[in-house]
């Protein structure tokens, strides 16, 4: 009777990417009829796990690269290049992708003079309390300490240092698969009911429906584009090794955080067979590098702005931008609107945006912030693939 009960459970096993897709459903649904004392009982929740999110972030990349490069050796330096001019080129390319597709398509889709003042910044329910949880350190911080450890620990003679990394990165490993996966789904729910119940980003939606739609296609293309460029070097099928990376692609809508999903995107790279030690170095460096997503998506929308507003502009002063915006993007947290919030100097210095024209893009980029972070992770997956090739 156990055994039959077991087997039973067992089959009865959801996996993450079902319960995601559920719980966005879901949150989808019950947004338009649940009462606002509910659903501020999840807005509650969200808070302090997002908290509890940002608090993790910095010790998960502690915690995993520190291990990965100093089992790496002497051969992280030359690695942390290699990724570092993998990821900038991705970057770059999307950038001048969604330049030329832009400059092609949308003056057949916008009018000058859009009523732009119709863009809402409707507020979402707020928590009943808040928690604040400060991380220990920044990202970059954390990653610059994960090199340091990592790179001085591969020269050690002695063990006794490592062994400690190690039991730190299994503290950190079991936190990842007992506390964060687990709340995950409850976590993108709680957004997802929120912004429904508001009617939160759903005016930006209607006023820049058609801009949007492009701006999807083009990340699906850069994602296929992306995966075959991997599938030269691994020789296996790309469709493939795309698919493997879904569940990465779902979490990241939910989370529209790019650090937030790196437990999934690690363990779906790893599903891809991609050594532990290359997957735990390169998936919380592109987590803070690589946002090839979001600079379509930022050069989409400044690209959609200008011409709606009548606003000059031609190829050289975009180039100089999305070179610059490659750069930018490294020092943004992989937090949700991480990117826009970094890239706001270079908008206004390079671009000419002033406030209400900065304000736009914030509201533009936020209304689909998770389709640009789901581009970004599942394609960290994609690079991960070439790095390992290469090293091997």
């Amino acid at each position: 009777m156990e055994k039959l009960k077991f087997s039973f459970m067992k089959k009865l096993h959801i996996g993450l990417l079902p319960r995601i897709l559920i719980a966005i459903a879901f949150g989808i649904l019950f947004g338009n009829f649940l009462p606002g004392e509910l659903i501020r009982l999840f807005v509650t929740f969200n808070g302090i796990f997002s908290e509890f999110l940002n608090f993790s972030i910095p010790l998960i990349i502690v915690g995993l690269v520190t291990v990965a490069i100093a089992d790496i050796g002497k051969g992280a330096g030359k690695l942390l290049l290699i990724t570092a001019l993998i990821a900038y080129g991705a970057t770059l390319f999307s950038g001048f992708l969604s330049y030329f597709t832009g400059v092609t398509i949308f003056p057949h889709l916008i009018e000058s003079g859009a009523p732009l003042e119709e863009v809402s910044e409707a507020q979402g329910i707020l928590p009943f309390f808040s928690v604040a949880i400060p991380p220990l350190m920044n990202v970059m911080t954390a990653l610059v300490l994960a090199f340091t450890l990592g790179l001085g620990l591969a020269q050690l003679k002695n063990d006794t240092l490592k062994n400690a990394a190690r039991d730190f990165q299994d503290i950190i490993v079991r936190m990842i698969s007992a506390v964060i996966l687990p709340l995950l789904p409850i976590y993108i729910f709680g957004i997802f009911l929120n912004m429904t119940h508001s009617g939160q980003v759903f005016s930006i939606l209607m006023v820049f429906i058609k801009i949007i739609g492009v701006i999807f296609l083009l990340h699906i293309f850069l994602l296929v584009f992306q995966y075959c460029i991997a599938a030269l070097f691994v020789r296996r099928n790309p469709f493939k090794l795309l698919g493997k990376m879904l569940p990465a692609y779902f979490t990241a809508l939910g989370t529209q955080s790019s650090a937030a999903t790196i437990p999934v995107t690690l363990e779906q790279t790893k599903k891809n067979g991609v050594s532990s030690d290359i997957a735990g170095f390169v998936i919380p460096l592109c987590a803070t590098i690589h946002l090839s997503g979001s600079t379509l998506k930022i050069v989409a929308c400044a690209l959609a702005l200008m011409m709606m507003q009548g606003i000059p502009f031609d190829f050289p002063l975009f180039a100089g931008f999305i070179f610059m915006l490659g750069i930018t993007m490294v020092a943004a947290p992989g937090v949700p609107g991480g990117a826009i919030m970094a890239s706001l100097g270079i908008l206004q210095s390079m671009l000419g945006f002033d406030e209400s024209a900065q304000a736009l893009m914030i509201a533009l980029y936020i209304a689909m912030d998770s389709f640009g972070t789901a581009c970004n992770v599942t394609g960290d997956g994609a690079i991960a693939l070439i790095v390992d090739k290469i090293y091997k």
